[in-house]
C-alpha cells in the first residue's frame, strides 16, 4: 500500500473511529485500526466487537493494500505532526508501515489485515430515516437513563420502536425511565422494535454533531445488528437480545398534584441541595404548598454537616394543597440538565408513587423517577 493524504484529514478520521477501538480485550488485534484503500480513498475502521465504525478520507492512492496498526500509537503520532502531506507506505513481511511528513519519519510495526475481525456488513433489513436534529434530541433525552452495569443487559440498551411514520425511544435502569416519541423522515416499510446498546447510540450522537439532513439506519431481519449511515461514516452495532420491560405500565396514568416551575431555578435549587445530600444517600426532599400561585421547597440534610433549603415560585394544581416527595438528587439533576425548555411540570400522587417530569410545551418527552423513602 502506498498513498498520500493530508495530516488534518487523517487526524480527523482517526478521531472518528478511535471510540470503537477496544481498550481491555482478550483479542489484542482489536486495539488496532485497519487502514485500507477503497475506490481512490483511504478507509479507516475499528471495532470492539460490540460496535464497529468505518470512515473514508480523501487520499492519493499509488498502490492498493491494507494493514492494521496500533490505534493509540498512530493517533498520537499523527496528531503530533505538522499540518502537511503525509506519505504512507506499507510492507507485508513483516507487516509494518513507514510514514513521512515534512521532516519527520516513523516506522510503525503492525499486523496483517487478514487477522483483523471482519467489519459486519448489513445488506438488507428494515430501513428508516430520521432527521439528524431529531435523532440528536431523542438520544440526548433518553440514553442517559440506561443502566451502566451489565447485571441486566437489556437495561443497558435503548428500546427502539418504529411504527409507520413514528418512532419511540425508551431507556430505564430500574430507578427511572425516559421515553421520547418523534416522527421519522418517511414511513418505514414494516413496523419493527429492537434494543440497541445506549453506548452505541451515544457514539452515533457524537458523530452527527455537525450533520445536516437525515440519518439512515438499517436493522437486519434477525434483529442482530443495526447499521447507521452518516456523512462518510458507517456505524454497525450489535443489538441486545432479550425482552425489554413493558415500560408503558411504569408510566403513572393519573396524578394528585401537578406543579409547574422554571427549569433553571429548579435545577439550581436541586444542585444546591445535592451538596448536603451527598452524605445523606443523595436524598433531596420536595414539598409543594399553596394552590395556584404556590411554592416548591427543595431541601436536604446530612447528620454531621448540616442542612439546606431552597424555595422557588410554582404554579400548583391538584387535589392536595400540601404534597411531598423525595428523590435521588443525581436523577433529578440529570433529567433537568437534558431538558431545553424554560418550564417543566412535576406530577406526583403520593410520597411512595413515581413522579413524572415533562416539559410544559413539548409532549414528545416524559421522565419517570422512583421516589426515595424517607422519614418526614
Amino acid at each position: 500500500m502506498r498513498l498520500s493524504c493530508l495530516q488534518e484529514n487523517l487526524s480527523r478520521g482517526l478521531s472518528v473511529v478511535g471510540r470503537a477501538v477496544a481498550t481491555r480485550t482478550p483479542l489484542p488485534i482489536t486495539q488496532n485500526v485497519l487502514l485500507s484503500t477503497d475506490q481512490s480513498r483511504l478507509k479507516l475502521a475499528a471495532t470492539n466487537l460490540e460496535i464497529a465504525i468505518t470512515t473514508w478520507i480523501g487520499a492519493q492512492i499509488e498502490d492498493e493494500g491494507s494493514l492494521t496498526v496500533p490505534a493509540r500509537l498512530l493517533t498520537e503520532l499523527v496528531n503530533s505532526l505538522p499540518e502537511e502531506r503525509i506519505d504512507i507506505a506499507s510492507a507485508d513481511q513483516p507487516a509494518s508501515m513507514d510514514l513521512k511528513c515534512a521532516r519527520f519519519e516513523a516506522h510503525v510495526n503492525g499486523a496483517g489485515a487478514d487477522d483483523f475481525p471482519p467489519i459486519p456488513t448489513v445488506e438488507s433489513g428494515v430501513i428508516a430515516r430520521i432527521e439528524a436534529d431529531v435523532l440528536r434530541s431523542a438520544v440526548n433525552h433518553v440514553a442517559f437513563a440506561a443502566a451502566t452495569e451489565d447485571s441486566r443487559p437489556v437495561l443497558t440498551g435503548t428500546k427502539v420502536e418504529l411504527n409507520g411514520q413514528d418512532f419511540t425511544f425508551a431507556a430505564a435502569d430500574g430507578f427511572r425511565l425516559s421515553v421520547f416519541r418523534g416522527s421519522l423522515a418517511e414511513p418505514v416499510s414494516e413496523d419493527v422494535s429492537f434494543i440497541i446498546p445506549a453506548r452505541s447510540l451515544q457514539e452515533v450522537n457524537r458523530l452527527i454533531a455537525n450533520q445536516e439532513g437525515a440519518v439512515e439506519f438499517t436493522v437486519t431481519p434477525p434483529k442482530s445488528q443495526a447499521l447507521f449511515r452518516l456523512d462518510n461514516v458507517e456505524v454497525v452495532s450489535q443489538l441486545v437480545q432479550g425482552t425489554f420491560p413493558n415500560y408503558a405500565q411504569l408510566i403513572p396514568q393519573d396524578h394528585a398534584t401537578r406543579v409547574v416551575v422554571g427549569r433553571e431555578e429548579f435545577l439550581r435549587a436541586t444542585r444546591s441541595a445535592s451538596i448536603f445530600a451527598r452524605d445523606g444517600s443523595g436524598i433531596v426532599r420536595l414539598q409543594i404548598s399553596g394552590e395556584g400561585e404556590g411554592k416548591l421547597s427543595i431541601s436536604s440534610r446530612a447528620e454531621e454537616l448540616g442542612d439546606n433549603q431552597g424555595e422557588i415560585d410554582a404554579t400548583v394544581e391538584g387535589r392536595e394543597s400540601e404534597a411531598k416527595i423525595a428523590f435521588n438528587s443525581k436523577y433529578l439533576m440529570e433529567v433537568l440538565d437534558v431538558l431545553e425548555e424554560d418550564r417543566v411540570a412535576l406530577e406526583i400522587s403520593t410520597p411512595s408513587s413515581p413522579g413524572v417530569i415533562r416539559p410544559t410545551d413539548d409532549d414528545r418527552f416524559l421522565h419517570v423517577v422512583m421516589p426515595m423513602f424517607v422519614q418526614w
